[in-house]
């Protein structure tokens, strides 16, 4: 991002447009209540709902929610089969709702893993919402950071052995092209739930810039109001993006002095 895009966002009271979530805490949550993890994982879905209506009503463009990440097939059997038939599920119950919301669904990740039906499913979802022009919700299955800078790394290789791109052309720019999300504006804010404060192998290259926001609610429990505390907690802060303070509020006055 440029200096001068960069600074279109700040100011008093700049909302985020590009929101990330890592929604944890379902386990943790229905473990509390005596109840199976998948439990938990239902009730994730009931408070995803929620988020997505609130992001709408904030006009942001776009919103990333981390579904299922490289590492959680390591996760039991079990828990695995049932996140991926509640998966199923879900795009089936709520993809009319997203649709009748002006909501374009995208799924990012290595999708190769997943069973045919699921993938059929994905795509008759993306596909019933892909000329929708409201938010952009982007749900990360099978998605790491790490895997996606290394299939963007793969993308350009493969040009350069095809002879039609030049070592010394790729750049941070160029590279950026093959990430995943290229087309929307990065990602500002980044929430996690459940307590811990790590990124854990999300969107390395998107949240170079981002704001971090930690909180120890778990994730069916995130609400309006929290969702509201963490945007609040975004304005209230000073984006500087490398320069200082008085840096950007200079270049911020002589932007609105040229306009005079």
């Amino acid at each position: 991002m440029s200096l001068p895009d960069a600074l279109t966002q700040t100011g008093e009271a700049s909302l985020p447009r590009h929101v990330a979530i890592i929604m944890d805490g379902n386990g943790r949550w229905a473990k509390e209540r005596g109840k199976m993890r998948v439990f938990g994982h239902k009730a994730g879905v009931k408070a995803v709902r929620n988020t997505v209506s609130f992001a709408v009503k904030l006009k942001l463009e776009a919103l990333t929610v981390f579904a299922f990440s490289s590492e959680n097939w390591r996760r039991p059997e079990g828990e695995v089969n049932a996140l991926m038939e509640l998966f199923f599920t879900v795009l089936g119950s709520e993809i009319k709702r997203l649709h009748k919301n002006n909501v374009r669904l995208k799924i990012i990740g290595d999708l190769s893993r997943f069973s045919d039906r699921l993938r059929k499913k994905i795509a008759q979802a993306e596909a019933l919402t892909e000329n929708n022009s409201g938010l952009q919700l982007n749900v990360a299955a099978n998605y790491g950071g790490r895997w996606d800078i290394t299939q963007a790394s793969r993308a350009l290789a493969l040009k350069v052995q095809q002879g039609t791109l030049a070592v010394d052309d790729i750049d941070e720019a160029l590279l950026s092209q093959h990430i995943c999300m290229s087309e929307l504006a990065p990602v500002d804010l980044l929430i996690r739930t459940g307590g811990d404060c790590r990124i854990s192998n999300f969107l390395l290259w998107q949240l170079a810039y981002a704001e971090l926001y930690f909180t120890p609610l778990l994730w069916p429990d995130f609400d309006d109001a929290a969702f509201s505390e963490a945007v609040a907690s975004f304005v209230r802060r000073e984006r500087r993006f490398g320069c200082t303070g008085e840096q950007i509020r200079e270049l911020i006055s002589g932007q609105a002095q040229s306009t005079v």
